[in-house]
């Protein structure tokens, strides 16, 4: 029986380009996950008898949510939902669920790299029928249902237990309980030469890939080791836990600083690798050499055509703004379009509908292609294995080959974690208002060449993003950007983001850090860093 419950709205169910996160306690508040779930269906139209894909990273309160999400959609007029066993989903599959079942839509329950447990993060992210985060308007008429809501529907029977596959009937719904690797591996048997990396394996490289004890475990096990014939053991921490053991699920050189060591002995694997909470980042460290994720994007595109879902060559390649310009120097070399969005995956979601763009990319350790509408974190790590496969060289020998044809891009990311909302956005307006003073001006050997808000107009739709993050441009093509990151749930995270090109190989193997020491100190004073955060150093540099 579908049931009509009274409530109130809450503050604050605004969701960002990564949906609704919050602290789970917020999450565990009577009628909290009901009521943001009600404002999805209230924003929509039309999915009256149509199919809805759900499923999560497996962090806590994963199954509870899921449950009453399922009882949500009965009582509102989905004919089918369809859930990953165990409600696990990596949000790249659940995107190729979406599209190959032909879905309206689909909720997806993460907060992708941030921390699990009970007092640990949690967000749900409604994606739109071609598999792409929901663009900026539904997200918020998602906002503005929420601020008004004064019921929410929902079955008043319980939801079917998430582990046994098969179908099942939740008052006038079927749910389907699906194996959450199956679809996703098929894909990607379309994509690469599976052959070919088998006999990489036979023959003796090694690998060791770490889940994080998130979502991409299972993915990792059947795919690399069962499949392609990785040793056993190759995946680590391949068991979902609810708080990911405790970790921070986030693949950057702080949280997984032991595949740093690992890849640097001498007797290292020839590839270090591991994804996030929900499967959709990367993490890429060759014996010897850790490859930022803005030069592994620059790396993959400019060799995507070895694998069989690429022969035919790609139709562009596309990267968020603060992103490096390591890949459009591939772009110009290969007369290919470039376009420079806005952070957020869904920015790229018209650029490959309309067929523009194939390979797309984020400094934040994000890269996908065409194949879906999300970054995909196994995707990447198979890429790279198959161009390892197919060129026969090492991960430092195809980077350094990349550099000399190309140029090195010395690029560094700096977080100010959960710093203090007041002083990150006085920060932010104080830098955004000495703006049109800053061309002309010179900086030791550094002369400002431009400065700007960046602002996007999309080619496909004609819509317009603004305040997308101050940029500061050199004349020798350096640039230092600052942003205020949206995907938080504590305070404000502000980064920085530091980059210069080096075009001579004689210069390639400076340390980062010295390459960037001039323009990492004039970030700081810029800013006032100090002054605004109370920090002396980030957080986090990657």
């Amino acid at each position: 029986m579908i049931q009509t419950l009274a409530t109130t709205p809450f503050d604050g169910q605004r969701p960002g380009t990564s949906g609704l996160r919050k602290k789970v306690p917020v999450f565990r508040q009577p009628r909290y996950v009901e009521n943001f779930i009600q404002s999805v269906f209230d924003s929509l139209e039309g999915f009256a008898g149509k199919t809805l894909v759900v499923g999560g990273d497996g962090r806590f309160f994963n199954r509870e949510a899921i449950a009453t999400a399922l009882r949500i959609a009965a009582a509102n007029g989905f004919g089918r939902t369809v859930v990953g066993q165990g409600g696990l989903l990596s949000t790249p599959a659940a995107s190729h669920l979406i599209r190959k079942r032909g879905a309206f839509g689909g909720l997806i329950f993460s907060a992708s790299h941030n921390p699990g447990g009970e007092d640990g993060d949690f967000g749900i992210k409604y994606n739109i029928g071609n598999g792409g985060p929901a663009p900026e308007k539904i997200t918020e008429a998602i906002y503005g249902c929420s601020r008004t809501l004064t019921r929410y529907l929902i079955e008043d029977l319980p939801a079917p237990h998430l582990d046994t596959i098969g179908e099942f009937r939740l008052g006038g719904m079927i749910v389907e309980i699906v194996d959450p690797v199956a679809d996703y591996q098929a894909l990607m048997e379309t994509l690469f030469d599976f052959d070919r990396i088998r006999a990489l394996f036979a023959g003796g490289f090694q690998i060791t890939f770490d889940a994080m004890s998130a979502v991409t475990g299972p993915y990792a096990k059947r795919i690399l080791e069962a499949t392609l014939g990785a040793a056993e053991g190759s995946v680590i921490n391949a068991t979902p836990l609810p708080d990911f053991r405790g970790h921070h699920p986030d693949p950057n050189m702080v949280h997984a600083a032991h595949l740093f060591d690992l890849a640097m002995a001498a007797e290292g694997p020839d590839l270090c690798a591991a994804s996030d909470g929900d499967g959709d980042r990367n993490l890429i460290i060759g014996r010897g050499l850790f490859v930022t994720p803005s030069d592994s994007l620059a790396v993959l595109a400019a060799n995507a055509h070895v694998a069989p879902g690429y022969r035919a060559g790609i139709a562009g390649i596309a990267r968020s703004m603060p992103t490096s310009q390591a890949a459009d120097r591939v772009a110009a070399a290969r007369k290919i379009p470039l376009f420079e969005t806005p952070t957020g995956w869904k920015f790229f979601g018209n650029l490959l509908d309309a067929g523009l763009a194939t390979i797309c990319g984020e400094e934040s350790a994000g890269t996908g292609s065409n194949h879906v509408r999300e970054k995909d974190g196994l995707w990447a790590v198979l890429l790279w294995l198959d161009i390892l496969a197919a060129r026969r060289q090492s991960v430092a020998e195809i980077v350094r080959a990349h550099w000399t044809e190309f140029g090195r891009n010395y690029y560094a990311r700096h977080d100010y974690e959960e710093v203090p909302a007041e002083g990150a956005n006085a920060l932010m307006a104080g830098l955004r208002d000495a703006l049109p003073g800053l061309p002309g001006k010179r900086f030791g050997a550094l002369t400002v060449a431009g400065a700007d808000d960046f602002a996007y107009h999309d080619p496909v739709d004609g819509s317009d993003s603004s305040h997308q993050g101050l940029r500061i441009l050199f004349e020798d093509g350096s640039r230092i950007v600052y942003r205020l990151s949206g995907t938080g749930t504590a305070g404000a995270t502000l980064r920085v983001y530091i980059e210069r090109f080096e075009p001579d190989p004689a210069r390639h193997d400076l340390p980062t850090a010295e390459a960037l020491a001039p323009l990492i100190a004039l970030a700081g004073e810029l800013a006032e860093i100090r002054r605004h955060t109370g920090r002396a150093a980030p957080s986090v540099i990657t």
